[in-house]
């Protein structure tokens, strides 16, 4: 099965909002589809706390983040947005990056999937499955701050940073499908993976965002931040049906060993 683009782009509300005709490979389209897919598609990886298979597959990732209205991590998020941008006529690259959140990078695995888009402005990384720590919009290799993000170099790594706060490093090589693939199965399954023990889950609104970690939950938006502590499963359903798009039922029977009674 073929990219279904018109369902895509009406998944991520670009056909009502003006954007329709603007699809042609430029800047301005990257910035805007970018942005218009991370306030529609969820960061989120309930379907590891479930025990389901994380397919790489586009026919499944089309039936979850766009029919089934889901989200997913960096590895989904990032293999369909480049079956957009092939569609659209961009060129383009997929790298692997080391996650540095709370692992510095002599020690972080390769563990995320990212784009560089070639335009005739430069070069540009394309990140729409990051999730909490994400620029929205793409950045320039050349290293300019937008917003709070911007690309810096650390040795031989392409470093994202969040204010002063590293977030990922990459060697930019061109990698090949199954490396993504063995990355993928990592942060699926391994022990140590933190998608394995947490619920991690994030979506950008107007002036603001939404993350989930664990029980607790907090609403960002024109600065003022409201944090709710979600006692159960059932609550956490609740909120992810009223922040999130989507209700699953089957929360109810996550297994997450990072949160007291829900293990």
């Amino acid at each position: 099965m073929a990219l279904d683009l018109d369902a895509y782009l009406a998944r991520i509300g670009y056909l009502g909002i003006g954007y329709r005709g603007a699809l042609t490979p430029t800047l301005e389209t990257l910035t805007a589809l970018q942005r218009a897919h991370m306030m529609a598609i969820p960061f989120e990886g309930l379907d590891v706390l479930l025990g389901r298979d994380v397919s790489l597959d586009l026919d499944r990732l089309q039936a979850k983040l766009v029919g089934a209205r889901r989200g997913g991590y960096c590895f989904e998020h990032t293999t369909l947005f480049a079956a957009v941008l092939d569609a659209l006529g961009f060129r383009h690259t997929a790298h692997m990056a080391r996650v540095l959140l709370v692992t510095p990078l002599e020690a972080a695995p390769l563990t995320h999937m990212l784009l560089v888009v070639d335009l005739p402005q430069g070069r540009f990384v394309s990140d729409p499955g990051f999730g909490g720590p994400a620029a929205p919009v793409p950045l320039p290799l050349s290293g300019e701050t937008v917003g709070r993000h911007r690309i810096a170099r650390d040795g031989a790594y392409w470093v994202l940073l969040d204010g002063d706060r590293p977030c990922w490093g990459s060697l930019l090589r061109e990698d090949q499908p199954v490396d993504f693939e063995v990355g993928n199965h990592y942060v699926a399954s391994h022990p140590a993976s933190p998608f394995t023990q947490n619920v991690m889950m994030s979506r950008f609104i107007p002036s603001g965002q939404v993350t989930v970690m664990n029980r607790e939950a907090k609403i960002v938006q024109d600065g003022a931040a409201r944090t709710v502590t979600l006692p159960d499963r059932p609550a956490l359903r609740a909120f992810v049906a009223d922040h999130f798009g989507f209700d699953l039922p089957e929360i109810e029977t996550l297994r997450v060993s990072a949160v007291p009674g829900w293990e």
